[in-house]
């Protein structure tokens, strides 16, 4: 059974390039300032955002404004979210490549000013934004080039890579699935269809509790610019040879052979979402760890690319083989899967983040740092951990270390972790955390700081047992008094007046109810 959620169709303009490129625009330090200033004296705030896409197969942007209010249930200097309205929508772009294989930038740029153009917006009027690289385009040489289009905005604007495992957590939260699955407190499966690759994230009450993907997507096989059957990627080429096709554009331009290959995708990608045991060649196709299936979800949810064709929002082709292997999966999702596949109305847009947020709050507290040059530190990925009601250093290891996979982070990674105390300081408690925290960098010492970020006044008590007692050696900052989520990004700053205070500055991945 297919339920058809409440979501947006589009009918987008086609893209227009201009010659010169993205050019930067600096807000005077001052004018940053006084703009920062004017939010912590206000009670509500509205940002203008923007959330950018760039993956391998399609890049997109978004528009929109960031309604936020301060806390009112306790003196607070947080601001949370209470609303957001999507202002404006780019056109889908076929990411552009150059003839070496390379994303080319130039044109990436053009594209990104025309929309900013388009959609009447100016550098300057933009608060915040996300830019996101997914899927093989973290993979091209010149990413790194990509990321620095928005170096000027380094304070303001989120800038990070998405593994398979974030690009997973990106588009539960992106497509609603995660709402859904909270709001009714049941299972969930969210189904990410993109170009290159097929997410899976199994939700449970709202919360994530695996994530999973495999190369199986729309444009595995494409045309060039002249009309040939060229792009053939790893996966596709697998395929090919599995069903004894010749994986050579000419045998991939005939459509029977093409439709073989569909089939062929079509099979795997369900035997992953009804769990049917995988063949060889759905194995070899895996990305990441198998899926854990720990519940078994009373519904499915679907989005990315090839949503677009599942749920009849988009008829035309666009050179791959997104709409055949669209009909083959709804075929097969009707006939072998028992649970209702619902589309949450966010297709392609899924990991698009939309906008980030600012919030800050200001912390001095007890404050532990091992040294004061290290700050300010910019756009650190913050690691939530949950602290059960017994700490046990193991335990403590095996749940940072699947939130590091969960985020494509890792031990040699600048991260924050962030976590809730609201029990006694208790020195068998903290040294039971603490344990647990170095256990999870034993095998991958890091070159970073280790920050940690508290909803609860340990900050100073965790530094100390870290550094005094168990030898951790590596550069520490502690800031407590603090409350974050997965899927913030923190700047701390330098320490101010009065002595031992330091503001923090949080960006927040914004998925709202209205999405």
């Amino acid at each position: 059974m297919f339920g058809f959620g409440m979501g947006w169709t589009d009918s987008l303009p086609p893209v227009r390039l201009h010659e010169d490129v993205f050019e930067h625009v600096h807000l005077p330090e001052d004018v940053r300032e006084r703009k920062a200033a004017y939010i912590l004296s206000q009670e509500t705030v509205e940002l203008m955002t923007v959330g950018i896409d760039i993956g391998s197969s399609t890049s997109h942007l978004l528009f929109a404004k960031i309604h936020l209010e301060r806390e009112r249930q306790r003196s607070s200097s947080r601001f949370v979210v209470v609303h957001r309205d999507i202002v404006w929508r780019s056109p889908i772009m076929l990411t552009p490549f150059t003839e070496d294989g390379l994303i080319d930038a130039v044109r990436l740029a053009r594209f990104i000013k025309q929309s900013y153009a388009d959609a009447g917006i100016e550098r300057e009027d933009v608060d915040s934004g996300a830019v996101i690289l997914t899927g093989e385009a973290i993979k091209r040489r010149n990413a790194q080039a990509i990321d620095q289009l928005f170096a000027d905005e380094a304070g303001k604007f989120v800038c990070a890579t998405a593994g398979h495992r974030l690009e997973a957590t990106l588009a539960a939260y992106g497509s609603g699935a995660v709402r859904l699955s909270r709001e009714r407190q049941s299972a969930v499966l969210h189904v990410d269809i993109g170009g290159g690759t097929t997410k899976l994230a199994l939700i449970d009450q709202g919360k994530i509790l695996s994530v999973a993907a495999f190369a199986v997507g729309g444009r595995l096989i494409a045309r060039d610019d002249r009309g040939i059957w060229s792009r053939i990627d790893d996966a596709a080429r697998t395929t090919a040879e599995d069903l004894g096709i010749p994986a050579d554009p000419a045998f991939i331009g005939l459509a029977e052979n093409r439709r073989r290959i569909a089939e062929r995708l079509a099979d795997i990608l369900v035997d992953y979402i009804d769990d049917t045991p995988r063949d060889p060649l759905g194995k070899a196709l895996l990305l990441t760890d198998e899926l854990q299936r720990t519940v078994t979800p009373t519904a499915i949810t679907v989005s990315g690319g090839v949503a677009e064709y599942l749920f009849g929002r988009e008829r035309g082709e666009f050179g791959d083989i997104a709409k055949p292997l669209a009909a083959e999966i709804r075929e097969r999702l009707r006939r072998r899967v028992g649970a209702p596949v619902y589309d949450p109305g966010i297709g392609i847009r899924a990991t698009v983040i939309g906008a980030s947020q600012f919030t800050v709050q200001v912390s001095g507290k007890t404050i532990y740092l091992s040294d004061p040059s290290l700050l300010p530190l910019r756009n650190v990925p913050v690691v939530h951990l949950d602290i059960p009601q017994t700490i046990d250093p193991i335990e403590i290891d095996e749940a940072l270390r699947a939130a590091f996979r969960r985020l494509d982070a890792g031990a040699h990674s600048p991260s924050a972790i962030a976590f809730s105390w609201n029990r006694d300081p208790e020195h068998a408690d903290l040294s039971a955390l603490c344990r647990g925290i170095t256990r999870a960098f034993a095998d991958a010492p890091t070159t970073q700081p280790l920050v940690l970020l508290v909803d609860g006044d340990v900050g100073k008590n965790l530094g100390h047992l870290l550094r005094d007692e168990l030898g951790w050696h590596a550069d520490l900052i502690a800031v407590d008094g603090v409350e974050l989520q997965e899927l913030d990004f923190v700047d701390v700053g330098e320490l101010m007046t009065p002595p031992g205070v330091v503001p923090l500055v949080i960006k927040s991945l914004v998925f709202s109810s209205s999405d």
